[in-house]
């Protein structure tokens, strides 16, 4: 998505969001309650670790309620990294960080020891619990004691097949019908990002990395609130869920 005079990445950011609210439609309302959230615990000018961040959707929306905001955006993949940068190009509130998080010294690489929120959406799922569980261990540390993680994404609950199931046929559902609509879909949008001339190199170093799609073990709410007492937070649950995903709080 070029113009004359470059790339639009407002175009980009619009067509990632598009393809990510195919399969969640309730994706900007989980970025609302987290928001709310971080108004709630940490006030209207926090310093927010954007983890595993993406383009910076939760940044974007971060900024754009809360003004006095910075924003350390932490991400491996040089595609989604690209259009962070040319997004927030200039904005003195966004650092942008590459890392693994599986690195056990990306914490390094960050510009501040502490913050007062750290927030990550639909990205640690492709961990397996192992490297999950020791990820929270990590950020456990980030956080200042009163600061908040917030993560919203795939939890399952292994306990409940038939629901998990019906669940699961309704989602395919509504995913078909947003495909008929024009929406694209993961490998649509990749696709469109390998043409790009000026994405096209870093969405090749982007399959180097991560191949075609990864996922990890997708625990449940019960077993992200247990293991995160365990590495260091005092409180952790709920604050909102849909049939397949739950936004997990806890607090330092």
């Amino acid at each position: 998505m070029t113009t004359g005079t470059g790339t639009d990445w407002a175009a980009w950011q619009e067509s990632w969001d598009r393809q990510q609210e195919s399969y969640m439609p309730d994706r900007e309302e989980r970025f609302r309650i987290m928001l709310d959230m971080v108004e709630a615990l940490v006030g209207t000018a926090p310093r927010v670790l954007d983890l595993a961040c993406g383009t910076g959707s939760i940044t974007a929306r971060l900024l754009q309620r809360f003004p006095r905001a910075t924003s350390t955006g932490v991400d491996l993949d040089p595609a989604l990294l690209a259009i962070a940068h040319g997004t927030f190009a200039g904005d003195e509130r966004v650092s942008l960080v590459t890392a693994d998080l599986k690195d056990p010294d990306w914490p390094a690489r960050l510009p501040y020891d502490s913050y007062d929120a750290v927030l990550t959406a639909t990205a640690l799922h492709w961990l397996h619990s192992e490297p999950l569980a020791a990820l929270y261990g990590q950020v456990a540390e980030l956080v200042r004691d009163g600061g908040v993680l917030m993560n919203a994404d795939h939890m399952i609950d292994d306990s409940t097949p038939r629901i998990n199931a019906a669940e699961r046929a309704q989602r395919h559902a509504r995913m078909d019908q947003a495909r008929r609509s024009g929406a694209p879909d993961w490998a649509e949008w990749w696709r469109l990002a390998a043409a790009d001339p000026v994405l096209a190199e870093p969405t090749a170093r982007r399959f180097e990395i991560y191949g075609e799609h990864a996922d990890g073990d997708t625990p449940s709410a019960a077993w992200h609130a247990r293991v995160l007492r365990e590495k260091g937070f005092a409180e952790a649950r709920a604050v909102w869920c849909s049939p397949s995903d739950t936004l997990l709080l806890a607090l330092k």
